[in-house]
């Protein structure tokens, strides 16, 4: 079996650099090599094709997701893959092209936890530096379905605000919003 170094070592080679990160490295319009070159003052070093000069922007990812109670707890579901398989999260998960990042929230939402959810206002938006992620997070209602762990999700449980195991977040912007909805609404 082959190691975590291994692994991360095979990742770098293959231009893998995180979660949802490739390191692109041609063209996607003529095949030429990209090289990282500054395009404007002030910004960001761009891949730029250095055949035809195609500047690939690499924009972020738009993750939509929902914070809600059920049964007077604030929902999580234990991550079955990773990055940070075993850690809790709210259910959420990436835009898909042409998707609307309400109707997102609401399919990853049945998908990884079997609930119908209405959506309520929006919790906020969270980006953080090193991160290709943008993640919309909605504060949501339950209007039907039965909580199951599904999709991605290995297990669903209803936490209070002080059974929430905050040292078992998945991610910043987990702990984030959940101290947003908490401060907000309960």
């Amino acid at each position: 079996m082959a190691s975590d170094h291994d692994h991360h070592a095979h990742q770098a080679a293959h231009g893998h650099t995180g979660h949802g990160h490739i390191e692109y490295r041609y063209c996607p319009k003529c095949g030429g090599g990209l090289d990282k070159r500054v395009v404007k003052t002030n910004e960001p070093r761009r891949l730029v094709c250095q055949l035809c000069s195609f500047i690939f922007y690499q924009d972020p990812k738009v993750v939509a997701g929902t914070v809600f109670t059920l049964d007077g707890g604030i929902v999580l579901l234990k991550r079955g893959v990773e990055p940070e398989i075993g850690k809790w999260v709210f259910p959420g998960g990436y835009v898909d092209r042409g998707e609307s990042v309400q109707d997102a929230a609401v399919r990853e939402t049945k998908e990884e936890s079997q609930l119908d959810v209405k959506l309520g206002p929006l919790l906020n938006v969270y980006s953080y530096p090193k991160s290709a992620n943008v993640i919309v997070v909605y504060t949501a209602k339950v209007i039907g379905g039965v909580l199951t762990a599904a999709d991605e999700s290995t297990e669903a449980k209803v936490f209070s605000p002080k059974e929430i195991p905050w040292e078992e977040l998945a991610f910043v912007s987990t702990r984030d919003a959940l101290n947003d909805y908490i401060k907000n609404y309960l």
